[in-house]
C-alpha cells in the first residue's frame, strides 16, 4: 500500500470510526465470502483461536470440508447435517409451520414437543427442501464478456434472475456439460454488480421432521423476548434428508433412504466459555452496508415506520383471537410469529438509525469517497451519489404508498390476497370442469387451507383497513369507504370466494364482468393495481439507481481495496467470526454472554402463553440433576451471544468453535445490534445461540430422544 493511499485510509478511520470498508478496525465484522478465506481472514482468525486449515474451511480439490456440513434450509434458514445419516439441526423458528402443519388439537407438537421413535415415524414434509453448496465460483469475466458479445448494456437486464441463469447455463454447458440430478446453477451479482460468482448447489427434496420441542422450549419467551438478551429459549427441531436408494436427489417415497453426508459436523459437549473463538457459516439473507444517507432515511422514514404501524395493528387483532381459542392459536402461530418477527426487526433498526445517527455517519462517508474521487480524477463517482440522493427523492412517495399498501393490505388481510382470475383463464376454466376442480383444489383451497379462519381475517382486515385509509389521504389513493365495519361485513357475507363450492358455481354461470363485480374481487383488483401502479413509478426510477449505486460501490471498492470489503448479503453461504462476549446496552448496565437453567426458572409464569412451561419440564431443571451436560460450576447452560454478525437467514447456522465442532445454533440477534444490517455495531451487536448442551439435554431429558442422541458423535 503506497504513502498516499495509507494516509487517505488513516484519515477516514479517525474521521468515520467505524465503517464497512476498513473492517481491520472490527475483526468480527463481515459476512465474507469462503473462496477468499486465506487472503482477507485466515490470519486474523488464526490468531484469535482458529485450528483449521484454509482448506478445511474450503477447497476445490474434493476433500471434506465445512462448508459440506451447512444447508440452506426451507429456502428462508440455514441448517447443518450432524450425523453420518443426514440428520439435520435447524431452528425451532424455522421449521415451526411444518410443526405447526402436521399438529392438531388432538396431536398438538407445538405445545407437546414431537419424536418419531424410528425412522419410519419421520414425518414427510411435501415442498420441503434444503440446498447444499458444492463450489463457489467466480465468473465475473465471464459475465462481462457473455454480455459484451451479447450487446446487452442494461444493467438491470443483466442483474436479473432471468439473464443471469441464461449465462450460468451456458457457462455450464461449455465447461461442464450436462447438470447432473438435482444440480441447481445459481450465479448471483455482488457489490451491486461488480462482482459475479457462481454457486453450484445440490438439492434435495424429501425432507422428514424428526424431532422438536415444546413450544415452551422452544419459543421460551415468545414475542417478547424476540430480538432480546439474556436469553433462555431452546429455539432448535430435527429433520433429516432421504434420497433414492441410489443417493441421488429424489421427491418423497417409502422406499427412500437417508442421506449419507459428504461430510457432517461433530458434536462439542465441553462447550464455550467467555472470549472463545466462534465461527458461524450460514446463508445471510439482506444487508444493506452499502447504503447512502439518503437511502437509510428512506429505510427509516418509509419502510420500517409503516412497517411498525401497520404490523402492530394486525397482530394486535391477531392476538386477541388466538388468545380465545386453542384451535385459532395453532392455525395462526406461524403467521403470528412471522409477522412479530418482522416488526420488532424494524423497531430495533430505527432505534439504531436514530440513536446511533446513521444519516450522519454515511453522510461523512459520501464526503469522503467525494473527496478521494476529487482527488484522484473520478467525477464520476461524484456524480453518482448526486444521482443517488435525485432518485430516493422522487422514488419516495412510490415506496411510501407501496409499503402502505403491502404492509397494510395485503400482507395484514388474506382475503386481500386471494386467487384472482384473468379474462383467459375465466374462460378456460368456464369451459373444463376437470380444469376448474383442478383449479379449485390447488389455488382456492392452496390459499383458503385449514390454517384459515373467516372470522378471524375479517376482524384483521377491519383493523388494518380502517387505519389505511387513514393514511391513504396522503398519497393520492381514494378513500374507499365511509363506514369499514359495514362493508367488509357485507364483502365476506356475501363473496362468492367464501365457500369452494359457491366459487365453483359462480365461474360456471358468471360472465367475466360478473365475476368483477363481486365485493371481494372488487377490494383485491384495486389494492393490487394500486400496488402495481406504485411499482410502475418506482421501476421506472429504479433504472437511475442501479447505474448510480453500481458506480458508487465501484468507487468504494477502489478507493478501499476490494481485499478489505465484504459484499451485502443475498442469501448465498458466507461465514462471519468473533468472540463469545457480553455487552452493555445502556449507561451502567451489563449482560453476561451466557444464560442457564436459572434464569429460566427465574422467568417461568404459569399460565402465561409466553412463559409458561410444563410441570414436569419446571421439575426436572430445579432438580439440578443435568449430568453431562451440565457446565464445570454445575449449572446447565441454555444460551450463549457473541460478536459474530449475522442477519436474517442465519437462522439455525452452525455455530463452530476453533477445532471446527459444534458448539450452538444461531438463532435470533438482540434488538440493539439490528442496525448491523446497515452499519456494524461492534459495542452492540451480538448473535444469540442456543447453546449445543442443551440441545441435546432436551432431547435426551425431555423428549427421551435416545436414538437420536446415540447417532450424534458427541467430543466430550
Amino acid at each position: 500500500m503506497n504513502n498516499l493511499r495509507t494516509k487517505t485510509l488513516l484519515s477516514l478511520c479517525l474521521l468515520l470510526g467505524s465503517w464497512t470498508i476498513t473492517p481491520s478496525l472490527h475483526a468480527d465484522e463481515g459476512m465474507w465470502l469462503l473462496p477468499l478465506v486465506k487472503q482477507q481472514n485466515y490470519a486474523k482468525m488464526k490468531a484469535m483461536g482458529l485450528k483449521l486449515s484454509p482448506e478445511q474451511l474450503y477447497n476445490t480439490n474434493g476433500d471434506p470440508m465445512l462448508m459440506d456440513a451447512v444447508v440452506l434450509f426451507d429456502g428462508g434458514c440455514t441448517g447443518e447435517v450432524v450425523s453420518p445419516q443426514g440428520l439435520v439441526l435447524t431452528n425451532h423458528h424455522c421449521g415451526y409451520d411444518r410443526i405447526q402443519a402436521h399438529s392438531s388439537v388432538d396431536h398438538n407438537y407445538l405445545r407437546d414437543g414431537f419424536y418419531a421413535p424410528t425412522l419410519s415415524d419421520e414425518l414427510p414434509n411435501p415442498g420441503m427442501n434444503v440446498i447444499f453448496t458444492e463450489e463457489i465460483i467466480d465468473l465475473t469475466d465471464y459475465v462481462r464478456a457473455y454480455a459484451a458479445k451479447d450487446g446487452e448494456e442494461d444493467l438491470m437486464v443483466i442483474l436479473s434472475q432471468a439473464y443471469l441463469q441464461k449465462v450460468a447455463d451456458r457457462w455450464y454447458q461449455e465447461q461442464r456439460g450436462e447438470p447432473t440430478k438435482g444440480l441447481r446453477l445459481d450465479l448471483k451479482p455482488f457489490f451491486e454488480g461488480n462482482k459475479y460468482y457462481l454457486y453450484l448447489r445440490r438439492e434435495y427434496r424429501d425432507i422428514r421432521l424428526v424431532a422438536a420441542p415444546p413450544s415452551s422450549i422452544g419459543k421460551f419467551g415468545a414475542d417478547t423476548d424476540n430480538w432480546t438478551w439474556p436469553r433462555h429459549t431452546g429455539d432448535f427441531s430435527v429433520f433429516r434428508i432421504y434420497t433414492a436408494p441410489d443417493g441421488s436427489p429424489a421427491e418423497y417415497a417409502p422406499e427412500n433412504v437417508p442421506l449419507k453426508p459428504k461430510n457432517y459436523l461433530r458434536v462439542d459437549l465441553r462447550g464455550v466459555k467467555p472470549d472463545d473463538f466462534v465461527m458461524i457459516m450460514g446463508h445471510p439473507g439482506t444487508t444493506n452496508h452499502f447504503y447512502t444517507a439518503p437511502e437509510v432515511g428512506l429505510f427509516h422514514d418509509v419502510d420500517n415506520t409503516v412497517r411498525i404501524e401497520m404490523r402492530g395493528i394486525r397482530q394486535q387483532a391477531m392476538l386477541e383471537e388466538m388468545l380465545r381459542d386453542e384451535d385459532i392459536n395453532i392455525r395462526y402461530a406461524a403467521k403470528y410469529a412471522n409477522s412479530t418477527n418482522g416488526h420488532k426487526r424494524a423497531i430495533g433498526s430505527n432505534w439504531a438509525i436514530d440513536k446511533l445517527d446513521f444519516v450522519g455517519r454515511k453522510a461523512a462517508q459520501m464526503e469522503q469517497l467525494r473527496k478521494w474521487a476529487a482527488e484522484n480524477n473520478h467525477p464520476e463517482y461524484i456524480e453518482a451519489m448526486a444521482k443517488i440522493d435525485d432518485a430516493i427523492s422522487r422514488i419516495r412517495p412510490y415506496r411510501y404508498t407501496y409499503k402502505l399498501l403491502n404492509e397494510g393490505l395485503i400482507q395484514g388481510s388474506e382475503l386481500v390476497r386471494l386467487p384472482l382470475i384473468d379474462p383467459e383463464e375465466f374462460e378456460r376454466l368456464k369451459a373444463d370442469e376437470q380444469l376448474l376442480d383442478d383449479w379449485i383444489a390447488k389455488e382456492y383451497l392452496g390459499h383458503f387451507n385449514d390454517d384459515y379462519s373467516a372470522e378471524v381475517d375479517k376482524k384483521v382486515t377491519k383493523a388494518v383497513l380502517k387505519v389505511f385509509q387513514e393514511k391513504a389521504k396522503t398519497t393520492g389513493i381514494f378513500s374507499l369507504l365511509e363506514d369499514t365495519d359495514r362493508y367488509l361485513d357485507g364483502v365476506y357475507a356475501t363473496t362468492i370466494y367464501r365457500d369452494p363450492r359457491q366459487l365453483k358455481a359462480a365461474i360456471r354461470s358468471y360472465t367475466y364482468d360478473q365475476y368483477l363485480q363481486d365485493p371481494a374481487v372488487m377490494l383485491a383488483a384495486y389494492v393490487h393495481q394500486a400496488s402495481s401502479n406504485a411499482v410502475e413509478g418506482m421501476t421506472s426510477l429504479q433504472r437511475e439507481l442501479t447505474a448510480a449505486r453500481h458506480l458508487y460501490v465501484q468507487g468504494i471498492m477502489q478507493m478501499s481495496g476490494e481485499e478489505s470489503l465484504w459484499p451485502d448479503a443475498n442469501l448465498t453461504l458466507r461465514y462471519t467470526f468473533g468472540t463469545v462476549k457480553g455487552y452493555s446496552p445502556r449507561d451502567e448496565v451489563f449482560y453476561g454472554p451466557m444464560t442457564t437453567t436459572e434464569g429460566v426458572l427465574e422467568k417461568v409464569v404459569p399460565g402465561d402463553y409466553e412463559f409458561d412451561l410444563q410441570p414436569e419440564i419446571v421439575a426436572l431443571y430445579r432438580s439440578g440433576e443435568f449430568g453431562r451436560f451440565a457446565r464445570p460450576d454445575g449449572k446447565m447452560p441454555v444460551n450463549f451471544c457473541a460478536t459474530t454478525h449475522t442477519t436474517g437467514g442465519n437462522s439455525g447456522s452452525p455455530v463452530i468453535n476453533g477445532e471446527g465442532y459444534l458448539v450452538g445454533l444461531n438463532f435470533d440477534r438482540n434488538w440493539e445490534g439490528v442496525g448491523g444490517d446497515i452499519i456494524y455495531l461492534p459495542d452492540y451487536q451480538r448473535s444469540i445461540i442456543c447453546d449445543i448442551r442443551y440441545v441435546v439435554f432436551v432431547l435426551d431429558r425431555v423428549l427421551g430422544a435416545d436414538r437420536l442422541t446415540s447417532e450424534l458423535q458427541c467430543i466430550r
